[in-house]
């Protein structure tokens, strides 16, 4: 903002007001003088110190996979789709805990997506994640 302070115009000042910029600074501040507190709200433990274990093996999950064609296969391993509860429930009776990937090709059609779907289900197995290209 130019300012005028003599009265033959040749002269102009020019000064910036710092007002608001300290408002703003100072509500800053008092925002982070009441949100710091808040940020360490961990409860510290002091853990007792025991014997080093190695780390469970983490288990892999089977995939079962559809492709265009409409061919099942377990882990890369072709299967007869009327053979998947079967197979599934034998690889079930081996590990208890077992986690089940699906993926199928976009362009198989939906009854086959669901009947794998119906065996995994009847062949007992409760986890399970359908697989996608992500982007979609």
């Amino acid at each position: 903002m130019a300012i005028s302070t003599s009265s033959q115009g040749d002269e102009v000042l020019s000064e910036m007001n710092i007002t608001p910029l300290v408002d703003v600074m100072l509500v800053l501040l008092v925002a982070f003088i009441i949100t710091a507190p808040l940020l360490n709200n961990a409860v510290h433990i002091n853990l007792p110190k025991t014997a080093t274990t190695a780390a469970p093996a983490p288990e892999k999950a089977v995939t079962v996979s559809i492709d265009a064609q409409q061919r099942v296969f377990i882990d890369k391993r072709e299967v007869k789709a009327e053979a998947l509860e079967a197979e599934l429930s034998a690889l079930k009776r081996g590990a208890a805990d077992l986690s089940l990937h699906l993926q199928a090709d976009e362009g198989v059609a939906y009854r086959h997506v669901a009947k794998a779907i119906a065996s995994i289900e009847r062949a007992g197995i409760t986890r399970l994640s359908v697989l996608t290209q992500p982007g979609g």
